[in-house]
């Protein structure tokens, strides 16, 4: 496979970055320096900082054999499309938003919405989420995975986990916290390896997109 381009679509980690409310800032913390000889350090940081997936135990309770290590390596790589919904009005991606695009079986899917344009300096509560419309579609036409540009895939203070669960009961996988904005709508070759924390409801991952 040839290829013309990497584009880093992960979000850089630092105590600085954005969070969730509520999430821990992550920390890096040198524990030990040898002078001449080597540097070491400590990293604290929550299980969904920034670019992350969610297993299905982070909103099934009874699915405690559903963690990070148990998904299929085949979904976090392969052919994808970069989805161009920047100029959606509103914030909500709906099932008539998607539609146009044709989802086909077993595809990963990326959403650029204006999340990504707007860039990821300060957490607002204003961003662009899926609704459960398009969760539901996204399940009937079957796709693999789904990646959003900001740290949720629905819509903030919802009281539920719904758009979460229709995907995620469907076997597909999300990828939060993506920043699209150097990526165009069209076809790639996605990467996208979370840590393999054995036991874990979700995990940071850092994704590429190749332009092939």
């Amino acid at each position: 496979m040839k290829v013309k381009k990497i584009i880093d679509i992960s979000l850089p980690i630092s105590g600085s970055m954005l969070v969730y409310p509520g999430n821990a800032a992550p920390k890096l913390e040198f524990t030990r320096k040898i002078p001449g000889k080597s540097i070491l350090s400590a990293i604290t940081l929550g299980s969904h900082t920034g670019t992350h997936v969610d297993a299905r135990m982070h909103v099934r309770h009874g699915a405690v054999k559903e963690t990070i290590e148990k998904i299929p390596l085949e979904a976090f790589v392969g052919e994808c499309r970069v989805l161009d919904l920047t100029k959606v009005k509103g914030n909500a991606i709906g099932e008539r938003h998607l539609r146009k695009f044709k989802l086909k079986k077993n595809k990963i899917i990326l959403l650029k919405t204006k999340n990504s344009l707007r860039g990821f300096k300060k957490f607002t509560f204003d961003y662009v989420y899926v609704d459960e419309s398009a969760a539901a579609y996204c399940a009937k036409a079957g796709i693999r995975t789904i990646g959003v540009d900001y740290l949720s895939v629905q819509k903030p203070n919802s009281g539920n986990y719904r758009v979460h669960e229709l995907l995620l009961d469907n076997k597909i996988t999300i990828f939060e916290g993506l920043n699209l904005a150097k990526a165009k709508g069209g076809k790639y070759f996605f990467a996208g390896l979370p840590l393999n924390v054995v036991g874990a409801e979700g995990a940071p991952a850092r994704c590429v997109l190749l332009e092939v």
